[in-house]
């Protein structure tokens, strides 16, 4: 905007036909056309309805404009410059002039090109009429325990949210119910301001009077003070897809806060904790699993029945003279991977001692020591290096 409050994008809006009157239309029709239709469009009244919210914007950014007389004034001048073709770049065959010289003219050297590069990289002279912006809803972070056995099938799961949502009063407006709303004279109906970082750069920061919403209103929300925030708690239904780690994050896409103005809503993020199985450990993709054996069955080998976790058994061979802490895979009995196949199962021989023993054993085990098979087993304990 210019120095004189003329607008640089007013050539290209018809605030007549938005509020349904004709160029000729007296200032009483022009307000008479306005309340109308602010009275039927007005997000009070029309509570989820975006369309009716947006139109209604649309007639009191027009209704700013035409409604006022002055401002009526500048907007006819620039409007009949546009359909003459006297912008650079406009109608076909006029030659004419660009509005940047109608702006510096007008204002003794002010607004020209450095009003329409402010336009362009955000700077003060060129701020415009934006529509309200849609606002993404916010991410939500919770946490779940599930079960071992859980994690390796997956499982669907019910989790109580509470987030940030739309004042339920006055339905993210800020504004008490019933009241009406005006365009925030901070920001002009824009939702931002420019803020100078020196030099010829500047940033758009959110207006910090409406809050980004464009409108303000000379009564805020009892409920939420002028906010439009509230919370909102939920149930919801979450799958746990099948081979989640302990600590791992889940995004359920669409599962977090609602959006604003038709923005997407936010994603939810789940972070699972996986309590200990009795049997079961996990290593990457594979289940783990001590597997107690007694000396004579990894001295003489032997084949023993260990479990899995689907439930069923599956036999395993150990071989004579199989060392303590041998670890034996058996395939496809681990837990599941992403393209939908197992990792293994890894049982680990853990030979145990017995704390008694009755007569035959200790018989048949000294008959044993006797037989010196084992002599050698520490003799490399005092060789010299």
């Amino acid at each position: 905007m210019s120095a004189d409050g003329i607008r640089t994008d007013w050539a290209n809006k018809d605030f007549y036909a938005e509020l349904g009157v004709t160029k000729q239309a007296t200032q009483a029709e022009i307000k008479k056309a306005y309340r109308t239709l602010a009275r039927a469009n007005h997000p009070d009244s029309n509570p989820g309805d975006t369309a009716k919210h947006e139109k209604f914007k649309a007639v009191a950014e027009a209704y700013d404009v035409v409604g006022d007389v002055d401002k009526r004034k500048k907007y006819d001048e620039v409007r009949e410059l546009y359909g003459s073709g006297g912008f650079a770049g406009g109608a076909p065959g006029g030659a004419g002039f660009d509005l940047n010289d109608l702006l510096r003219d007008r204002t003794g050297g002010g607004g020209g090109f450095g009003d329409l590069f402010g336009d362009i990289f955000g700077g003060r002279g060129g701020r415009q009429q934006t529509r309200t912006r849609a606002v993404r809803g916010a991410d939500v972070e919770t946490n779940a325990t599930i079960s071992f056995t859980d994690a390796m099938d997956g499982v669907t799961i019910s989790l109580r949210l509470t987030s940030d949502s739309a004042c339920p009063e006055c339905h993210g407006t800020g504004g008490k119910p019933g009241t009406t709303p005006k365009i925030c004279p901070e920001c002009e109906g824009a939702g931002f301001v420019v803020s100078s970082m020196g030099g010829a750069f500047s940033i758009n920061e959110t207006c910090p009077r409406c809050g980004g919403r464009q409108l303000i209103y000379d009564e805020a929300c009892p409920t939420c003070h002028g906010s439009g925030r509230g919370t909102s708690a939920r149930s919801i239904q979450a799958r746990i897809p099948a081979g989640v780690k302990d600590g791992q994050r889940i995004r359920l896409r669409g599962k977090g806060g609602a959006g604003e103005n038709g923005g997407s809503a936010g994603d939810l993020f789940v972070t699972v904790r996986v309590t200990p199985h009795r049997l079961f450990g996990r290593t990457g993709d594979n289940l783990t699993l001590d597997v107690p054996v007694a000396y004579d069955e990894v001295a003489l080998g032997a084949e023993i029945k260990i479990p899995t976790l689907e439930g069923s058994a599956v036999t395993l061979k150990i071989p004579a003279g199989t060392p303590n802490g041998r670890t034996f895979r058996v395939r496809g009995r681990g837990a599941r991977k992403k393209d939908g196949t197992k990792g293994d199962l890894l049982a680990t021989v853990q030979v145990q001692v017995p704390a008694r023993l009755n007569d035959a054993a200790r018989e048949a085990l000294t008959a044993y020591r006797a037989a010196g098979v084992d002599t050698t087993l520490r003799a490399n304990l005092f060789e010299s290096s």
